[in-house]
């Protein structure tokens, strides 16, 4: 092989160490990581970041299609499952993953190579009619935005195999292509194409993340999570990342697929419902947690599914946490002995504290006030501004000076210029785990999620909104917290103090909250 790709079973593995982040970006590092400490995750192998800077500058580079054609027999051989056909079908997921963390920025398709002959042999292996075409259904609505550049679609799910791929073309103006070797091939070109997507840009430009890391491509054996009822999917952070309290945070949505629960499209379930349900995979999950936080010295966000009541691990990263739980977090695990002191304040950034300065609402601010609508706190904090239901507008008007709140039945990607230019985000849909939920908790914003269709009539209408779950009609009347106020930053300060770090000084914070918008109110 000319070393386009790696495999993540072990044996491509240097021994007692883990490959380069840099080359095989944080999604496969992570699932290297918990393949060496014996945690159950689906087989899986990786085109490098190298690869992608080579298609960069010219396309696929010499000899990648080959090493994926021989990667792919290997995941044949160790799943025993045939991809294109056979009794039993091997589908996959194709996934980005860049050496840095960035959220729902790039693309994934889930459930490639199904077909009219494989979805017809899964339903016989499963004895699930009903689950084969689902996952059908499931391949065509995401290869169609993804790869062919189509609008989002939502596929009728009474309609045939058929009809979805000639709707797909009259949304795409491109077949779906019936190889899925070269579906395949079309989905890695898409996820490489993904790294210079605006939205991609945008927020690396917001993050001051290179532009020349480039993503690695993840290639996994699928498990389903919408097979049965004893099948789902979820998401696990090792501590609350709203508030950094130790104690798991997470939710899970039965009889569904991971783009379920981040699309926001569907609420999903506290993460106790998954005890009542696959009660073995729960403890399991847990346990896994609490050994993946010692071993990273870090809180962890877990991308899980349990398929028939087996617990698979797909991915676990440092957590996107709120800037309350960035404090609270680096502080106890300095005291729990997990990380140092000065480990604690290198976790916390000078925005975080500007963000945890920022004006919290007057005491009985509330009292005669009703909520123009409730929903689930996804970050904490206070914002008033002019609600604007577009992300171009949310730009363009925060670009003149406005303030404004970003209303969206849900949030994706592409909405990430206009979450980063709103004061505040709030969605119809969605849960405490989905996109919009992550991503306000990166960017520090105000967030507000399954709030009811009706907050998209509030368009026009001056709101605050409040992190902990409500909107409120008008500016209401906001205080400037001060550093003693938060017992957490307060113990942060005196470590600061004591080592002479001068982030945190007033002028630091001040000049922080200038560049991040967050002196608003002050």
């Amino acid at each position: 092989m000319s070393g386009w790709t790696l495999r993540l079973d072990g044996s491509d593995l240097p021994e007692r160490e883990l490959p380069d982040r840099e080359l095989i970006g944080g999604k496969a590092w992570s699932i290297a990581r918990m393949l060496s400490l014996g945690l159950n995750v689906p087989p899986a192998f990786v085109i490098t970041t190298r690869a992608c800077a080579a298609y960069q500058r010219g396309g696929f580079p010499e000899g990648l299609a080959e090493e994926i054609a021989e990667q792919l027999h290997w995941l044949e051989q160790v799943t025993s499952r045939s991809f294109g056909g056979g009794e039993a079908p091997l589908l996959l997921s194709v996934r980005s993953g860049a050496a840095v963390s960035m959220p729902g920025m790039m693309d994934t398709v889930l459930n490639l190579g199904i077909t009219d002959a494989t979805e017809a042999a899964l339903a016989s292996e499963s004895g699930q009619r009903d689950f084969a075409r689902d996952t059908h259904r499931r391949f065509l609505e995401l290869y169609a935005t993804i790869v062919l550049k189509a609008p989002p679609l939502h596929l009728d799910p009474a309609a045939t195999p058929a009809d979805w791929r000639r709707a797909v073309e009259d949304a795409g103006g491109i077949p779906v292509a019936s190889d899925p070797h070269a579906q395949l091939l079309a989905a890695v070109q898409a996820v490489f194409d993904s790294w210079n997507s605006r939205r991609a840009r945008k927020y690396r430009q917001h993050n001051n993340i290179p532009d020349d890391l480039g993503t690695a491509v993840t290639i996994q054996a699928m498990v389903f999570g919408n097979l049965d009822s004893q099948s789902g999917t979820g998401v696990l952070f090792s501590r609350n990342p709203l508030t950094g309290a130790r104690e798991p945070f997470g939710e899970y949505l039965p009889q569904a697929q991971g783009e379920d629960v981040v699309s926001g499209r569907f609420t999903p379930l506290p993460l106790d419902a998954m005890r009542a349900r696959a009660a073995t995979a729960h403890d399991q999950l847990l346990a896994a947690s609490e050994r993946l936080e010692r071993e990273s010295a870090d809180m962890q966000d877990i991308e899980f599914t349990v398929q028939k009541g087996t617990l698979y691990l797909l991915q676990a990263r440092s957590a996107k946490r709120a800037p309350e739980a960035a404090v609270r977090c680096a502080v106890e695990m300095a005291d729990e002995g997990l990380i140092s002191r000065s480990e604690a304040l290198s976790r916390v950034s000078a925005e975080q504290a500007a963000e945890l300065l920022r004006p919290r609402l007057a005491e009985n601010a509330t009292q005669d006030c009703q909520p123009l609508a409730r929903g689930q706190g996804a970050c904490p904090g206070i914002a008033h501004g002019l609600v604007v239901i577009t992300p171009d507008e949310a730009e363009a008007r925060a670009k003149a000076g406005e303030d404004v709140i970003l209303a969206r039945e849900t949030t994706s990607p592409d909405d990430i210029h206009g979450m980063i230019a709103a004061r505040g985000i709030m969605t119809a849909q969605g849960g405490a785990t989905s996109h919009a939920a992550v991503v306000s908790r990166a960017l520090g914003r105000p967030c507000v999620v399954g709030c009811g269709a009706g907050i998209l009539a509030l368009a026009g209408q001056m709101v605050t909104i409040d992190g902990a779950g409500a909107i409120y009609a008008g500016a209401l009347p906001m205080v400037v917290p001060e550093p003693a106020d938060h017992v957490w930053f307060s113990r942060l300060l005196d470590w600061a103090e004591a080592a002479g770090e001068t982030r945190f000084t007033a002028p630091a914070v001040d000049t922080a909250m200038r560049a991040s918008g967050a002196s608003h109110g002050r």
